[in-house]
């Protein structure tokens, strides 16, 4: 698994980029990120990993989770999020969903 770390001075725009091309490649991304900033950074990169995957005819979905770390002897607690291919059958149960 490869994990894309975001902090909370990281690039919207270049971790976006990072986690298209491991969609593109394996059909999901795995994001970490600690703290308030940190997770409105990786939020806004999937938001615009979305719509370069968009154009390349793919759509993916969100799944975001709690994690347990310790870092330094301390926990933490991060988000992780999944960011993986929707199919056209997912696609289709969303329309009908709403």
């Amino acid at each position: 698994m490869n994990l894309i770390k975001v902090a909370a001075g990281s690039r919207p725009a270049a971790i976006a980029g990072v986690i298209a091309n491991a969609v593109r490649r394996s059909g999901q991304a795995n994001i970490r990120a600690i703290g308030a900033a940190a997770v409105n950074q990786a939020i806004k990169a999937v938001v615009v990993a979305r719509k370069y995957l968009a154009e390349d005819g793919l759509d993916v979905v969100c799944i975001p989770s709690f994690v347990n770390l310790e870092i330094h002897g301390q926990e933490r607690t991060a988000i992780q999020m999944v960011v993986e291919r929707r199919f056209a059958d997912q696609a289709a149960k969303r329309g009908r969903q709403q």
